[in-house]
C-alpha cells in the first residue's frame, strides 16, 4: 500500500508547494471503479510527467448546500475515501469546504481561486458529465476553454460500466440498500465495507443466542436488513476474523432501530475490539422473527456453517488460482 495523502481542508492553508501537479475532481463517495479509472490515470499523467498526482473533493457534499432536500446518503467518510486514493497513488488531497459563496462562483472564478492559484494544475482528468461553477454553468467544454487560457490541459474521461449498467455512486447506494453486497463488490472493486466504535449491545445475545460484536457505523448506507456472511477487522490492531453479521431491529425480541450484530467464527482472543471494519461478502438471508430465542440461536448456527461452507469454497478458489 502507498503512503497517506497529504490532506488540506481549508483553501488559505494551501501551501505552496501543493503544485504543480495533476488532479481530478469530484466528490468519489464509495471510490467505486469508474473513480478509480480517474484516479489511476491522474496517476499515471502525473507521474509521466513529473507532477504531482493530486485530487479536488468538497466538505460538504455540494447537494446539502444548495439542495439539502435531495442531498445524497453517505458512503464513506471523507477519510476514509483519502486512505483508498492514497491506496492507488493520490499523494494530495484538497477538501474544499463547499459553502454558499463558494456555490456562486462562476466557472471561471472557481477555475483561477482553487485549480490556478492554489492547485497550481498542469493537467485536469474529469468525467465527460462533468458540471462546475454557479449553477453548473460550466461543463468539460468550458473547462478546456479555460486550460488553454491559463495553461493546463483538460483530459474528459468515458464512464466505466459493469454488466453493461454504468457505474455510478447513486447505483451503489441501490445495490447496497437493496442488499445486493456480492455486485456492490463488483461496482466498488472491493468488499463493501462499515466502519465505526463498537458499542453496547442489550445483553441478549450473550446470554440467549450468542455473543455479538455491535458496530456504530460512521456512515448513512447500509445494507438491506438481513444475514450476510462478513469479515471483520479490527483497526487498532489490525486482526481480521470470518464472520456473520446481522442488520435488522431484532424482530424475535421485538427490538426498536436498526443494529449492526456481528458474531466472529473464530474465538476472540485479547481484550475486545474498540473499533471494526465490517466487510459484507454476501447475503445469506433476510431477518425474520422467530418463535423463541432457541430457535433463533438454532438458525444462527445453521447460518454459521453456511458462512464456513462460504469461506471453505473461496479458501480453495484461491489456492487453485495459485
Amino acid at each position: 500500500m502507498r503512503g497517506r495523502p497529504r490532506i488540506w481542508r481549508n483553501l488559505a492553508d494551501v501551501p505552496a508547494d501543493f503544485g504543480p501537479c495533476a488532479t481530478t475532481i469530484g466528490n468519489f463517495d464509495g471510490v467505486h471503479v469508474g473513480h478509480q479509472t480517474l484516479i489511476w490515470n491522474t496517476v499515471e499523467i502525473a507521474r509521466a510527467r513529473g507532477w504531482k498526482p493530486a485530487l479536488l473533493t468538497f466538505n460538504p457534499h455540494p447537494a446539502k448546500v444548495v439542495a439539502p432536500d435531495r442531498a445524497p446518503k453517505i458512503i464513506m467518510t471523507l477519510d476514509q475515501r483519502a486512505e483508498v486514493m492514497g491506496a492507488i497513488g493520490i499523494e494530495e488531497i484538497l477538501m474544499l469546504p463547499f459553502t454558499a459563496e463558494v456555490s456562486h462562483w462562476t466557472p471561471e472564478e472557481f477555475v483561477k481561486t482553487v485549480l490556478v492559484d492554489a492547485m497550481k494544475v498542469r493537467a485536469v482528468l474529469v468525467g465527460e458529465d462533468f458540471r462546475f461553477g454557479h449553477k453548473q454553468t460550466g461543463d468539460t467544454t468550458i473547462l478546456a476553454e479555460l486550460g488553454v487560457k491559463y495553461g493546463f490541459e483538460v483530459d474528459p474521461i468515458r464512464p466505466v460500466n459493469v454488466r453493461r449498467v454504468r457505474v455510478s455512486s447513486s447505483l451503489v447506494r441501490q445495490t447496497v440498500s437493496a442488499g445486493r453486497v456480492n455486485h456492490a463488490c463488483r461496482l466498488l472493486g472491493r468488499p463493501f465495507a462499515l466502519e465505526g466504535s463498537v458499542v453496547k449491545g442489550h445483553g441478549v445475545g450473550a446470554k440467549q443466542t450468542v455473543p455479538t460484536l455491535n458496530l456504530q457505523p460512521l456512515t448513512e448506507v447500509w445494507p438491506a436488513d438481513g444475514v450476510y456472511v462478513s469479515r471483520t477487522h479490527n483497526l487498532d490492531s489490525g486482526q481480521v476474523w470470518n464472520s456473520i453479521t446481522n442488520v435488522g431491529n431484532r424482530p424475535t425480541f421485538d427490538g426498536q432501530g436498526t443494529s449492526i450484530e456481528t458474531y466472529l467464527l473464530e474465538p476472540l482472543t485479547g481484550p475486545p475490539p474498540d473499533r471494526l471494519r465490517v466487510e459484507f461478502l454476501w447475503r445469506v438471508r433476510e431477518e425474520r422473527k422467530f418463535p423463541s430465542a432457541a430457535d433463533l440461536k438454532a438458525q444462527i448456527l445453521r447460518d454459521v456453517a453456511v458462512a464456513q461452507k462460504y469461506f471453505h469454497r473461496v479458501t480453495r478458489k484461491g489456492r487453485m488460482a495459485n
